[in-house]
């Protein structure tokens, strides 16, 4: 039976996969917990590791990362199937001092983005300006990081680098007037009060941009080695049928536990 290798974040819906209890007939597949931008029992840094070395078979990879891959030729390719989902307006926060009551206020200000061609990042500066007008080129955009990928980026826009720890630090001052990104920032987990979200009722925004919209925002794809594909052409199948019997045994699960004990989270039967 051919072994594939298969990267991945922890969510509860990858539990089955992390955990080995979701099987297939055809592939032994090797389900590998490594992170992003946060540490996994596997390590960190998925989306770069996959993108310069295609160290696995498969990955979750980010979907702005995978069409720039894509558009540059690398010898990859995905299926509909999306690990990770997110309306940007749950990821945008902002200094409480900065003046901003909301997203017409971040004109002309600082913002920090781990990078600016991060999934989350691209979808933020389209929702500012197709659903809130936001001339988003007026802003300055600060990243953490450089591009997993070498892009050219437009010529009509600010851009500045620094660490992810002079982020924090001037997000908290003020320096920094609000902050997009994948994950919370720091001062914000750590209880900084001059730090909030920029939307009041977060559930509320998107709920009316779900309702307008029509969407939930893709983040993360999987992605898949062409080379591999080529070896087993049912790979991708079987792929999408792995992440469908994951996705079918999270589902029984919570609903057994949810029946049982509420608070309880539970990924194996």
């Amino acid at each position: 039976m051919p072994r594939i290798t298969l990267a991945v974040n922890s969510y509860d819906r990858h539990g089955p996969l992390l955990e080995g209890l979701a099987e297939h007939p055809r592939f032994d597949f090797k389900v590998l917990e490594v992170a992003q931008s946060q540490q996994g029992r596997h390590g960190s840094g998925r989306h770069e590791r996959f993108l310069s070395t295609r160290e696995w078979d498969a990955c979750e990879l980010s979907l702005s990362s995978y069409l720039v891959a894509r558009d540059q030729g690398l010898p990859i390719q995905a299926i509909p199937v999306f690990p990770r989902r997110l309306f940007s307006q749950s990821q945008m926060y902002k200094h409480r001092g900065s003046g901003i009551g909301g997203p017409s206020d971040l004109a002309g200000k600082r913002v920090g983005l781990s990078t600016y061609q991060t999934t989350l990042s691209v979808l933020a500066k389209g929702d500012l300006a197709h659903v809130y007008g936001v001339p988003w080129k007026t802003i300055t955009w600060v990243t953490s990081r450089n591009e997993s990928l070498e892009v050219d980026l437009p010529s009509d826009i600010t851009l500045e680098l620094a660490s992810p720890e002079q982020i924090d630090e001037e997000l908290a001052s003020g320096g920094i007037h609000a902050y997009f990104g994948p994950h919370p920032p720091k001062p914000y987990l750590d209880g900084n009060p001059t730090i909030g979200r920029l939307f009041a009722d977060v559930r509320a925004e998107e709920e009316r941009y779900f309702r307008d919209e029509g969407y939930f925002p893709i983040m993360h794809v999987l992605a898949f080695k062409r080379e591999t594909v080529e070896r087993y052409p049912e790979l991708p199948r079987a792929l999408f049928e792995l992440f469908e019997r994951a996705r079918t045994r999270r589902q029984r699960c919570s609903g057994r536990c949810e029946r049982q004990r509420p608070s309880r989270v539970c990924l194996s039967s």
